[in-house]
């Protein structure tokens, strides 16, 4: 039992050596994003019933190899998105086109999820807004309902 606990005894020590002994520092320099979107939130305070307006998401390629948006998730049913459908090449420059369903009157903030081939974490980009009501167009008077007095001739 004794040489069990000796045993024991010199583990425990070094264990606890190992422990005190100080770390290097490692330098972990920042790394630089792949893909730069001009924005990552386009709002819009006022935007008519039944548009077709889109929001234009603009990013860059900013690595060293091609990229690939592999996915493009919307926030819900009532927002869709385009996305390239080739590699962008390093240096060069395309875009993300959403569109949001503006017969849904009030305000806007959706999200749009993107995935790349560059990047483990998804980028979330947002579109916020206010729909604002359909105006009625100009319509005619109404039909004057026919005299129920006989015609006299």
């Amino acid at each position: 039992m004794s040489i069990a606990m000796f045993s024991f005894s010199l583990t425990m020590t070094a264990q606890e050596k190992k422990e005190t002994t100080p770390k290097k520092e490692e330098k972990v320099k920042p790394k630089k994003e792949a893909i730069t979107f001009n924005t990552l939130v386009i709002e819009r305070p006022a935007i008519p019933y039944d548009s077709q307006e889109l929001f234009i998401f603009e990013f860059k390629n900013t690595g060293k190899t091609p990229l690939m948006i592999t996915n493009v998730q919307t926030s819900c049913g009532c927002t869709t998105a385009e996305k390239p459908t080739e590699a962008v090449q390093p240096g060069k420059k395309s875009k993300i086109s959403v569109k949001y369903d503006t017969k849904r009157v009030g305000d806007l903030n959706k999200s749009i999820t993107v995935t790349t081939n560059v990047s483990e974490t998804p980028i979330v980009l947002t579109i916020k807004g206010k729909i604002l009501p359909q105006v009625p167009v100009d319509s005619p008077a109404p039909p004057v309902a026919p005299s129920q007095e006989p015609v006299k001739n």
